[in-house]
């Protein structure tokens, strides 16, 4: 099915999605834009400082790699401006490796760690009398899991008058895979618009490790689906999430999923519901 008419081409206009980043010098041009926008959104702010988790993924690493390039334009600019990486995981985090690779790379001017799973463990033991089988109380905790990480995101923002950054894009927006006040909140969000092989390639262009760049996708928050795919909880492939978004031949399957998960997700999209 072609996905430029109808609701393809009205959801590709509400995620500012921007098809024509094919050539080498179309990349670049695009990654010096994010940086400004970066750099313009920090100033006009009042803020001294940039926040982002990093999780070892591509999408973290590729806006970790931006907001450090940023930080250090402000800088030679005579603003002063400092980017904070933060660990944030769950006990041992099982790529740890990815993440340790990821900050080697980003080269972040400061890097904190805070393990949640203290904090995540107490608010769960609140809730233990709750009716819910395994499956469920998992779900549960990988919500609570996302949020924690965002409230000590904030925490820390609060402390070093800071903007926090998000890592949301367009592949994941359209499918509304974020949790909401999670890894959905944040005050800046350099990734919007790129779907998932512009977010690669925009990676592989900063210099990013190739293992990082290839690496499949999880958010990585259900313990009893350890590492599972983002494209398992999507089911749909994000080649066919891609190609959706920049208007190019999709099956009718894949089109009608995308469609019913944009749908049943734009709450997650909006401000709260007002009267």
């Amino acid at each position: 099915m072609n996905s430029t008419s109808g609701r393809g081409a009205e959801i590709r206009s509400a995620l500012q999605v921007n098809p024509a980043l094919e050539s080498e010098a179309e990349l670049k041009l695009e990654i010096e834009r994010r940086i400004e926008f970066i750099k313009n959104t920090l100033r006009n702010a009042g803020s001294r400082a940039l926040v982002l988790g990093i999780s070892g993924g591509v999408d973290s690493t590729t806006a970790g790699r931006l907001c450090q390039l940023a930080c250090e334009a402000l800088r030679r600019d005579g603003y002063e401006a400092t980017f904070y990486a933060m660990r944030l995981p769950y006990d041992v985090q099982h790529d740890e490796q990815d993440a340790q690779m990821a900050l080697d790379f980003i080269s972040p001017d400061q890097i904190r760690t805070v393990n949640i799973k203290g904090a995540v463990d107490s608010l769960m033991e609140n809730f233990a009398d709750e009716q819910a089988d395994a499956g469920k109380r998992d779900f549960v905790k990988g919500n609570v899991k996302a949020r924690t990480r965002m409230v000590a995101q904030y925490t820390l923002a609060n402390f070093v008058n800071g903007l926090v950054v998000g890592t949301d894009h367009a592949a994941e927006a359209v499918m509304g895979f974020f949790t909401k006040f999670g890894d959905g909140a944040c005050d800046i969000a350099p990734l919007t618009g790129l779907v998932k092989d512009q977010v690669r390639r925009i990676a592989a262009q900063l210099g990013a490790p190739s293992s990082l760049v290839n690496k499949v996708p999880t958010a990585d928050l259900e313990e009893l689906k350890p590492g599972r795919p983002d494209e398992d909880a999507h089911g749909v492939p994000y080649q066919d999430i891609d190609a959706f978004l920049l208007g190019k031949e999709v099956s009718e399957d894949s089109v009608r999923k995308i469609i019913k998960q944009y749908d049943a997700t734009e709450h997650k999209r909006q401000l709260p519901l007002a009267p």
